[in-house]
């Protein structure tokens, strides 16, 4: 089993605070037992981004989630955004054809119809 929580959220005023925190978190949640990856999208037009993050189990995501760095940003988070909503799922099969790298454990072998 595996979790994703992916973190969709609209800017808003970005400043020196928000970029630091958020390298603080990106090390934070790679340095979490469980943790196996993270995938970003922007939309074309650039304001709306989802970071989906990879977990291999809910103890995992519960360490990330109630880490002090995290908590502290998740406190500011109303300077930052104009909006965001969170979508954790649980992740039963990843598949592809093997063209793309992934972190993700069943993606590496070939499509299976």
């Amino acid at each position: 089993m595996m979790l994703s929580a992916a973190f969709i959220f609209v800017d808003g005023a970005l400043d020196e605070e928000f970029f630091r925190l958020d390298g603080l978190i990106e090390q934070a949640a790679k340095a979490t037992d469980g943790y196996l990856g993270v995938e970003r999208w922007v939309e074309p037009e650039g304001k709306k981004r989802n970071s989906t993050y990879y977990w291999r189990d809910d103890a995992a995501l519960k360490s990330f989630s109630n880490n002090p760095i995290h908590l502290e940003a998740k406190r500011q988070y109303q300077k930052w955004y104009e909006g965001f909503h969170v979508i954790i799922a649980r992740v039963e099969k990843t598949y592809g054809d093997g063209a793309l790298d992934s972190f993700l454990p069943d993606n590496r072998a070939k499509f299976r119809s």
